[in-house]
This record gives C-alpha cells, sequence and structure tokens, in this order.
C-alpha cells in the first residue's frame, strides 16, 4: 500500500484525497447506487512503486456511516441448549483440520497468531464496517440478515477469494462471534485449496439430498472461530438449487445453530456466473471487489446491477499501486520498512 505522494499536476484528482474518496471518484459509486448513467471516463490512475504485496485491499467505500461495535452479551452457561441470540455456544468439541500457518504466510494471507502486518490492518477497518452493520451499536441498528455476507467481483481474477478468506481470517480473531466460510463458487471452487485442505462434500450435496444434514458438513479448524463449508459436488443446476425455498431454510439453519456465527459467502464473479444474484438475494451485505487499474466502470455498473438484491453494498478496492496520503499500516507494531 506504500506509493509515492507525487501526482500528476494535471490529475483530476485531488493528491489530499484519501484512498476511500478516490474509489468514490474513479467509479462514481454513489451514481451507480441510484441507478444514474451517463457517467464520465474513469481518469486514469497514476502508478508508483510498490513495496509491498500488492494484492492488498486499499479501501472500502461503505454505504452508510460506520461507528464504533457496542460490547455484544456475555456468554451463557455451556448448559443452555439453544442459546439466545448475541450468546456463544460451547466450542467445537470434534476434530479440527489443521491449516498450515506457513502457508498461509507464503500466499500472502493473515496469520491467525502472527504479527500485526500492513494488511491485517487493513482488513481490520473493513471488518469493522462490516460487523458493525452485522450486530449494530452506538444508535445504529443491525440490517435484517447483515450476519451474511457476499464477497464478489465482476470477472475472474480480481481478488475475491482472497479478499474472502482474509475476511473471514480476521474475523475469526473477534472475541463475539465465529466465522462460517462458505465457498458458494461452485463451478470453480478454491478454498480448500488455497488453504491446504483435502476435497470435501459441502453446501451443494445437502442442497441436492435433503436427508443431509449440513451442519455435519462444516469443517472446523484449528484457527480459533473459523469452520469451513465446501462447495461440494459440481452440477449444471447450481443456480436453481440456490433458487429453491430449500435453500433459504437451509441457510437459516446454519444461523440458528450459532447464533454468534458470521457467514462469509465467496461468491462466483456476477458478470461469469448466474448464481452470484440468487446468492445476493440471501444476504444482508455484499461487498464487491474492484481491481485497481483493470475493473472498468462499464463492468462495475453492470455487475452492481445483477447483484441489486442486496441492498447494502461496498466497494473494496484491491491491488492497489499508490497511497496519495503516504498511509502505511502496520508499521506502528514494528512491520514494514
Amino acid at each position: 500500500m506504500k506509493g509515492s505522494d507525487k501526482l500528476n499536476k494535471h490529475s483530476p484528482i485531488k493528491p489530499q484525497a484519501s484512498l476511500l474518496e478516490r474509489a468514490s471518484e474513479l467509479y462514481d459509486f454513489g451514481a451507480m447506487l441510484r441507478g444514474g448513467d451517463g457517467a464520465a471516463p474513469v481518469p486514469p490512475v497514476p502508478t508508483a512503486p510498490v513495496a509491498q504485496p500488492v494484492s492488498q485491499p486499499a479501501a472500502v467505500q461503505p454505504v452508510s456511516q460506520p461507528a464504533p461495535i457496542a460490547p455484544l452479551a456475555q456468554p451463557a452457561p455451556a448448559a443452555v441448549v439453544q442459546p439466545a441470540r448475541g450468546v456463544i455456544p460451547p466450542p467445537h468439541a470434534g476434530s479440527l483440520t489443521h491449516i498450515d500457518r506457513q502457508r498461509l504466510r507464503e500466499m500472502n494471507y493473515i496469520d491467525p497468531e502472527g504479527p500485526v502486518t500492513g494488511l491485517s490492518e487493513e482488513f481490520r477497518i473493513v471488518k469493522r464496517q462490516l460487523l458493525l452493520s452485522a450486530k449494530g451499536g452506538k444508535g445504529v441498528e443491525p440490517i435484517d440478515r447483515g450476519e451474511r455476507i457476499l464477497i464478489c467481483s465482476a470477472h475472474p481474477n480480481e481478488g475475491k477469494t482472497f479478499c474472502a478468506i482474509n475476511l473471514a481470517l480476521s474475523m475469526a480473531q473477534e472475541k463475539d462471534n465465529r466465522v462460517l466460510l462458505v465457498d458458494a463458487d461452485f463451478a470453480k471452487p478454491s478454498v480448500l485449496g488455497r488453504l491446504g485442505i483435502e476435497p470435501a462434500r459441502g453446501l451443494m450435496d445437502a442442497l441436492a439430498d435433503p436427508t443431509i444434514n449440513v451442519e455435519d458438513l462444516v469443517i472446523h479448524t484449528d484457527v480459533n472461530g473459523l469452520a469451513i463449508l465446501p462447495a461440494g459436488a459440481q452440477t449444471n443446476q447450481d443456480t436453481e438449487y440456490l433458487a429453491a425455498e430449500r435453500t433459504a431454510k437451509l441457510i437459516d439453519q446454519l444461523t440458528r445453530h450459532d447464533p454468534s456465527r458470521i457467514i462469509i459467502f465467496d461468491s462466483p464473479p456476477a458478470l461469469a456466473a448466474s448464481p452470484a444474484s440468487v446468492l445476493a438475494l440471501l444476504v444482508g451485505q455484499c461487498v464487491m471487489v474492484v481491481r485497481a487499474d483493470e475493473t472498468t466502470d462499464s463492468a462495475l455498473r453492470d455487475a452492481l446491477s445483477l447483484l441489486s438484491g442486496c441492498d447494502h453494498i461496498q466497494l473494496l478496492l484491491n491491488r492497489a499501486k499508490f497511497s496519495p496520503t503516504g498511509r502505511k499500516f502496520g508499521n506502528y507494531y514494528g512491520y514494514g520498512a
């Protein structure tokens, strides 16, 4: 996220603008949500040498002003069979699947037990806004189904899975929540492979077979607070299964089983596969990953139109090569030069 502060003096973007403001100016996100058209062409983004890994989110464009999250209720005794919302059930007592921490570091993912880095600080900021919408606090009411978050992009290779995994790893460190990362990219699932976990049955198997308990397919990991639901068997009817009434009931079941659970869906690209538009109807929040210098204004507009079933959409600018304000997260904790 490092970058030169020297911008072209002829650039239409203010040098003092933050990365969040730049994302808003570049893509005119507000006009997209209002349904406006005829936006001006996207101005070129100045480039600068990159000192940190480029596969990092640069900024998130919130729909509403974020505020601090109020503390949740204290956990109830383990004897409670049906815990109230906000109360964490006892930890999973079965075997835990190991996730190689060295592999996480090599692939530029957050190390749950590692030092604070610029990447982990960026995702702390991103998750705080999402958790505020999900749980509410400080006068902010939680949004309907806000605990369900869809991570999407317009096209493949724009960083949606990278962001989904890192967001799940970051949220798993919260003391009042657990995270279920769902690989919903049914045509090209990759979450298990990236984390070094063997293929397993998953969501699509449970949708196709009513006798399967979806909770039995959840993979509990040795990363405290993180569980994974694989995509499952591939089928050419994934969109039809998702649109069925059973899917909504199954996702409700995942939330009821653990009221402290935050569900993160790694969606297929919106302009490449139809399931994304159906998944948008089942969640309360959507994060649209935008790859700096590559995602076009027209592609972003088309993708947002397909995801209109979700009322709360935010932008996440990924692979940014500049920092107009000279912002560098992590060095306060001894990270970076």
